[in-house]
């Protein structure tokens, strides 16, 4: 399964316009992340489900939370998006609380 994930994958990397720099690079970290999680293989066959497709998605993401018709996301979130969009789960990882800052400052330090 892993095998036809990957040949997907590149048969749409391919047969991108060339003027797409967007597809490469999304198919590229595909790629890479289902040679990491061969186990998530079959979502990226999913019927109906694409590079260009998680792209849309992506975009639309971006227009909900456009400001004045501008949008920025960094990589990870755009990335998630495309995660999401063929079924991987993506785990919140917990915010470590901070530790409290230790200031302790004598007189004798000052003089």
């Amino acid at each position: 399964m892993l095998q036809q994930a990957l040949q997907k994958l590149s048969a749409e990397i391919g047969a991108a316009d060339k003027k797409n720099k967007y597809v490469p690079v999304i198919g590229g970290f595909l790629i890479n992340h289902v040679r990491e999680n061969p186990d998530q293989a079959a979502l990226i066959l999913t019927k109906g489900k694409t590079i260009d497709g998680s792209l849309a998605e992506m975009a639309k993401v971006a227009q909900k939370e456009a400001y004045k018709g501008r949008a920025v996301m960094s990589d990870e979130d755009g990335f998630n998006i495309v995660l999401k969009y063929f079924g991987v789960t993506i785990p919140d990882l917990p915010i470590a609380p901070a530790a409290p800052a230790s200031f302790a400052v004598s007189i004798d330090d000052l003089l």
